[in-house]
């Protein structure tokens, strides 16, 4: 057997430098050079968002490389900053330009989407480590496209979930809840809204209201009155932070008798949304990926391991906790960097994709608590992490948070609203 793996490592050794040749003339390992796409300034690329996902990606890279590389390669990343919408094609059209064909990204969900198309239309693979919303067919998920964060409707069918199996036989209630979803109307809102709205029809529960709004422009008194006006008792709202704080202060200013109000969106689980509310975050739930309070107890020991030395190394090169963006940069990286270009043999955009789909990683082999497995092309799920782990959140007092839900990766018990 150990004649066999070593002969299979050997094949893939030297299918990879028949490709791209490990050992150049100057005697330095050749570097695996992969092209990144974040927001690195504008609203999007600030500390707790863009640039924080990119900062895990470079931790995952220098990890990678201080326990020998792909295949004793280096990795090398090489960002192209798309800090709008308008800029990801151009930021994918430069990588590729410098002959980059593995591209990471995004962080956010509207850059995500035309970074990623732009990527398939040229023959690149796009690997997704953050972003949650829309992609879409012409991404080519499966064969181009592959995201290792659970996506927006999972994350929204999760939200309700919670609320009907954990909250509602602890209610006390007398009735089902009435569900009003509430979303910024762009790719990112609408995947989360989906999967709630289609949750809700699933379990056949109220559906009071469906309010979508300009995340630019938005109204939040007007929503608040809309939601009072739906006898809303349950309120799931897909956000960006400016607008997550403002509804939740609206809300609390119109007196809306909510019984439970839920995020599906990681602006609710940031430090800076119970900072700005203080006691009026308090018993707001949020149903997100995993972040800086996942236990390592949840991982297998190898990224028990991993998880560790990033929340040293991230804090002591960037002067704050591995907050989840980070940890979905890191992790996004480690699945790339350590368990599918080691088994590609080539860097062809083909047969890094190959490798992707053929990996299978039980749920807490990645430092985020994550497994990894794609879901094939022309399936539902094609290109989708059906091992991505995702949790449910609570302030469960001012200032403090607590993961909840599930058992597994909780760090706190419910606290009732």
């Amino acid at each position: 057997m150990r004649r066999i793996l070593t002969v299979g490592f050997a094949v893939i050794v030297l299918a990879w430098m028949a490709v791209s040749p490990v050992w150049p003339a100057d005697g330095q390992a050749r570097p695996v050079v992969i092209g990144a796409v974040y927001p690195t300034g504008g609203p999007q690329g600030v500390v707790g968002a863009g640039i924080d996902e990119y900062h895990g990606l470079l931790l995952a890279a220098r990890y990678v490389n201080e326990h020998g590389g792909v295949l004793g390669r280096p990795v090398e990343v090489r960002l192209a900053p798309a800090n709008s919408v308008d800029a990801a094609a151009g930021a994918v059209q430069q990588l590729a330009e410098g002959g980059i064909t593995v591209i990471v990204g995004t962080y956010g969900s509207v850059i995500a989407r035309p970074a990623a198309v732009t990527a398939a239309r040229l023959g690149l693979l796009y690997w997704e480590t953050g972003a949650v919303g829309e992609i879409g067919a012409a991404a080519g998920p499966g064969t181009h496209f592959f995201r290792v964060a659970p996506n927006g409707e999972t994350l929204g069918r999760q939200a309700v979930d919670f609320v009907e199996t954990e909250l509602a036989p602890r209610l006390g209630r007398v009735g089902r809840l009435r569900y009003t979803v509430a979303y910024v109307d762009d790719g990112f809102g609408r995947a989360e809204a989906r999967g709630e709205i289609a949750e809700v029809r699933r379990l056949h529960l109220p559906l009071a209201a469906t309010l979508p709004y300009d995340p630019w422009h938005a109204d939040y008194a007007a929503l608040a009155a809309r939601i009072a006006r739906a006898r809303s008792d349950v309120l799931i709202v897909a956000a960006y932070m400016e607008n997550a704080v403002a509804l939740r202060e609206a809300v609390l200013r119109a007196r809306v008798p909510l019984t439970v109000n839920i995020g599906g969106c990681s602006a609710y689980i940031m430090p800076q949304f119970g900072q700005r509310l203080g006691p009026a975050a308090t018993g707001v739930f949020s149903s997100d990926k995993t972040g800086d309070l996942l236990p390592a107890r949840a991982l297998t020991r190898q990224a028990a391991q991993q998880l560790e030395w990033a929340r040293r190394a991230y804090a002591a090169q960037y002067g704050h906790p591995l907050w989840e963006p980070g940890l979905s940069g890191f992790a996004g990286g480690i699945a790339l960097f350590q368990d599918v270009l080691p088994r590609a043999g080539a860097s062809s955009p083909a047969a890094v994709a190959a490798a992707a789909r053929q990996v299978r990683l039980p749920a807490g082999t990645l430092p985020n608590g994550s497994g990894l497995a794609f879901g094939p092309p022309g399936s539902a799920q094609a290109g989708e992490n059906v091992r991505a782990a995702s949790v449910v959140w609570e302030w469960i007092a001012p200032y403090t948070r607590a993961l909840v839900w599930p058992p597994a990766f909780a760090t706190h018990a419910i606290v009732l609203p």
